[in-house]
């Protein structure tokens, strides 16, 4: 997977470039905001993003891959642990989140649960009145409009596709998709729900108290 570390701190890139490249990435990195926006346009599969910058806040960066419709994952590093900037990181399109400073094996864990696809079921669709979505093609269509789905949220709807009729526990999502079951990773999950019911329609995802989520079974899949 080709991967764009972005980090003022050049001992923070030399680390984690190195990590990931262990683990069989293809890792650029860039010190700044301009060369991150030049080197996450030449094809980057996954962005390992800092929020400090020199020339700017990595969120700026963040919400400008998502409003161009860009879905690639986002890891943000921040030294900055409020929870207020959690939920607007995650609300201006990260996937995922790590505090600074952070375990390299850790950082790499959540690397590889970004980058997780499992095969689909084939021609695999969720229809809802006037919501379609193609899993296989990764395209959401809200009212004959393209929906920006980040990489998080695809592997969230994914997985309550896959078990269509049936509830899937908090526990299961947070280990399929977070790869852990912290409260960091449970408050993230209560975030990107909330944002998909916003973008998709409050009524697709149900929540069942104390047990999990399922999709709404008023659906159409593909076998």
């Amino acid at each position: 997977m080709r991967v764009l570390v972005v980090d003022d701190e050049a001992d923070v890139r030399s680390v984690v470039a190195r990590a990931l490249r262990s683990d069989g990435h293809v890792v650029s990195t860039a010190e700044d905001l301009a060369t991150a926006r030049e080197r996450a346009s030449e094809g980057a599969e996954l962005l390992v993003l800092d929020l400090r910058l020199p020339d700017g806040f990595g969120l700026a960066l963040c919400r400008e891959l998502r409003a161009a419709g860009s879905t690639v994952p986002i890891l943000l590093l921040t030294a900055l642990t409020q929870v207020a900037l959690r939920v607007e990181g995650l609300d201006a399109g990260a996937d995922d989140f790590l505090a600074k400073p952070f375990a390299i094996a850790e950082l790499r864990a959540r690397v590889r649960a970004l980058g997780r696809r499992g095969a689909l079921p084939r021609g695999l669709t969720y229809v809802r009145d006037d919501l379609v979505l193609d899993f296989a093609g990764r395209i959401a269509r809200r009212a004959d409009r393209d929906v920006a789905i980040t990489a998080r949220e695809w592997a969230i709807l994914e997985l309550l596709a896959r078990r269509a009729g049936r509830v899937v526990a908090r526990f299961d999502l947070l280990e399929s998709v977070w790869g852990e079951s912290s409260d960091a990773a449970s408050s993230s999950l209560e975030v990107l729900i909330g944002r998909l019911r916003r973008k998709l329609g409050a009524e697709v995802i149900r929540t069942l108290r104390g047990e999990g989520y399922s999709l709404s079974e008023e659906s159409r899949r593909g076998k």
